[in-house]
């Protein structure tokens, strides 16, 4: 189907709960739209819209279902609370759909529709969360994840001349310690977190892919590639002027990554990701990084005495070191952005419209990007819980809705 002629229709990618750090004990029933327009060059699509509901106490009273429903993507997981023990737990999980794997190439501020190409997904799962110190005010978790990934990779708008890669199934293993978490809620009041993980992954099929020239494809893919990453974070909410501070730093590196499994740095879609890798201004995941350390930070100030107006001022800095031909001259990248938050008086929807400058994103040979975001939150039971976060790590692979980019 022709990109120009496709109708809208925001697709919910790799948003999913596939390794959370542990069970989530709350009702949650939430509805999240994300979308990001960049004002300089062609970019890729950033945009998220999904629903996700997590009912303990399903059929069983130690049974927790967590869903994640988008138009044409479902993941899904049964979590048995107690099967293994006391404090372990016990997911068994299953996701697939559309657009799931796509694949957009971004190198020195350019985006590459020819080069880019479609992916559907499958996958089944299954993880062992053990808690370390049941009843203490900030729970330590650990996590132990297999996983089958299936990609298939379809061209659409990809050059003729350009091959895409073949389908294969990716085996991953992934081990990670959170102590504390953050709630998949836009602007929480008060969350801290400290984790580490590790994840190895291992692919069915390396063939060559790209263009052809000289007896050979010109990118690869690799057999085996080792991701390690961490992350500390705070979130704090002044009780009287409910004035609010985040700080973030996030660190990653890894061993043979490849396009599929490298970090994707850039854009402002707080719920792209467990650990979503913010630069405001610059296009979504515009970079591939092998290596990479990002500090993020943000101040919420009410403007009004019901505090339903704030005004929000955030900035990123990250130190880079990019995958091999992904990257631009200098290894510094710095964002800065604001704008106004919104929410009704019972809390149960907010939306924000925020500005983005990217100060070294490079535009036709020049310096700076602006974007704008529009999120979007509504909470159809609202419930306070807990501090929790169930989404995954950012290891995301990019996307594009039906109507182009």
């Amino acid at each position: 189907m022709n990109l120009q002629g496709r109708w809208l229709i925001v697709v919910f990618l790799c948003l999913s709960l596939r390794v959370a750090a542990q069970v989530d004990p709350v009702p949650r029933d939430l509805i999240q739209l994300g979308y990001q327009q960049a004002f300089e060059g062609r970019s890729p699509l950033g945009a998220y819209a999904f629903y996700y509901h997590n009912q303990p106490n399903f059929l069983e009273t130690n049974i927790t279902l967590r869903l994640a429903v988008a138009p044409v993507y479902l993941d899904s997981e049964l979590a048995f609370v107690g099967l293994l023990g006391p404090n372990t737990d016990l997911g068994v999980g299953v996701a697939g759909g559309g657009f799931a794997d796509n694949y957009a190439e971004v190198r020195g501020g350019n985006y590459y529709s020819d080069q880019s190409f479609d992916g559907d997904s499958a996958e089944v799962s299954s993880s062992v969360y053990h808690l370390f110190n049941p009843g203490d005010l900030i729970p330590l978790n650990y996590v132990l994840r297999g996983s089958a990934h299936y990609s298939a990779y379809i061209a659409d708008g990809t050059a003729a001349n350009f091959e895409v890669p073949e389908n294969r199934t990716t085996f991953a293993v992934r081990t990670g310690l959170r102590w504390g978490g953050i709630e998949p809620t836009l602007f929480p009041a008060l969350a801290m977190e400290l984790s580490i993980w590790y994840e190895g992954q291992f692919r069915s099929d390396t063939t060559p892919y790209g263009y052809y020239n000289d007896g050979s494809y010109d990118r690869v893919v690799e057999r085996a590639t080792q991701l390690f990453w961490s992350r500390a974070a705070l979130v704090y909410t002044l009780p009287k002027s409910q004035q609010s501070f985040s700080a973030s730093l996030t660190a990653g590196t890894s061993i043979t990554a490849d396009r599929f499994s490298a970090y994707r740095l850039g854009g402002t879609l707080p719920l792209a990701a467990e650990f979503p890798l913010s630069l405001p201004g610059y296009f979504y995941q515009e970079f591939s990084a092998e290596e990479f350390a990002l500090v993020n930070a943000s101040y919420l100030l009410p403007l009004d005495p019901a505090k339903q107006w704030n005004l929000n001022a955030e900035a990123a800095t990250a130190v880079v070191n990019y995958l091999p031909g992904m990257g631009q001259r200098g290894n510094s990248l710095t964002g800065v952005g604001g704008g106004i938050l919104y929410r009704a008086k019972s809390d149960r929807w907010k939306i924000i419209v925020d500005y983005g400058y990217g100060v070294n994103a490079l535009r036709s040979g020049e310096w700076g990007a602006n974007t704008l975001d529009v999120l979007l939150q509504i909470d159809l039971d609202k419930i306070a819980g807990n501090s929790f976060h169930p989404l995954q790590p950012g290891l995301w692979h990019g996307w594009k809705g039906l109507f182009g980019n």
